[in-house]
């Protein structure tokens, strides 16, 4: 009786000699990604200024907007649209900046009277009678819009592969309040600074012109792709695109633009939002 005892005792250690014992789950096991911090998001003002290499005038404006930008800085997210009768190359061009999404947008928005022109957030401002403004008019409106509370915030990641010349884009929406607009949509657009290349001035024609936030082309339909979920307070919507950039575009001076606005006779522009393609 005794040995059986002994023999039943030592099985019983054996058994838990041989049973493994997790190890404890601590903090110390690796960070954790909190995702995109957009507490602090202020809004953001997409100015759309359409000009061209042959618009005398539109240096001007161009020089308004990065006065316009140094005043406000991220809450002012700019683009240079080249599109319209003013826009076609020269004969000693080095590119054509024209883009078939560019001439579309022009379409959508509106042909301008006289340039230098821009729309502002493509809001139809009390008094006007079409979206396009004039330069004089530039600064007050970005200043009405910039205090608005954004109803959605925007974080932008992207991506860039040099060997294959991938870009991929995350965008999350992230919704402050309920948006009942039946047509909401989210634009993604590229564009490109710091490129030299011959511009039309009151002085003649500048071969050693640096054109700034050139639309290069976008990766969303050019009036933005349908947002399809329900856009209540709270939520958040991630998106991701892809696209490979022409070896034609230096990726170290471009930008990713992402817009949300709504669509039909009413495009206003809820917030955008602009980052560095390559950081």
């Amino acid at each position: 009786m005794k040995r059986q005892i002994f023999l039943l005792a030592l099985a019983a250690l054996s058994f838990a000699a041989c049973e493994e014992i997790a190890p404890p789950v601590t903090g110390t096991m690796g960070p954790i990604d909190p995702g995109p911090d957009v507490t602090g998001q202020q809004r953001q003002v997409l100015i759309e200024e359409f000009t061209g290499v042959r618009c005398v005038n539109c240096p001007a404006g161009s020089a308004a907007i990065e006065d316009l930008a140094a005043v406000y800085g991220a809450q002012l997210v700019a683009v240079s649209i080249h599109a319209g009768e003013f826009s076609p190359p020269y004969a000693d061009s080095n590119y054509d900046f024209r883009t078939p999404e560019g001439t579309q947008i022009l379409s959508y928005l509106g042909e301008p009277f006289g340039y230098p022109t821009a729309v502002v957030n493509r809001q139809l401002f009390d008094g006007e009678f079409d979206l396009q403004l004039g330069q004089s008019q530039w600064a007050g409106f970005i200043e009405q819009e910039k205090v608005i509370p954004p109803k959605v915030k925007l974080a932008i990641k992207p991506t860039f592969n040099s060997g294959n010349r991938t870009l991929d884009v995350d965008v999350t929406l992230f919704v402050q309040e309920d948006i009942s607009d039946p047509n909401v949509r989210l634009s993604i657009m590229i564009t490109e600074s710091g490129i030299q290349d011959v511009q039309l001035t009151p002085s003649g024609k500048d071969a050693g012109y640096i054109h700034k936030h050139v639309l290069r082309g976008l990766m969303t339909n050019y009036d933005g792709d349908p947002i399809t979920e329900t856009l209540s307070g709270g939520v958040e919507i991630a998106k991701t695109y892809t696209m490979t950039l022409p070896v034609g575009w230096d990726e170290n001076h471009c930008d990713v633009i992402a817009f949300v606005s709504l669509a039909g006779e009413n495009k206003y522009v809820l917030q955008a939002h602009k980052v560095a393609v390559v950081k």
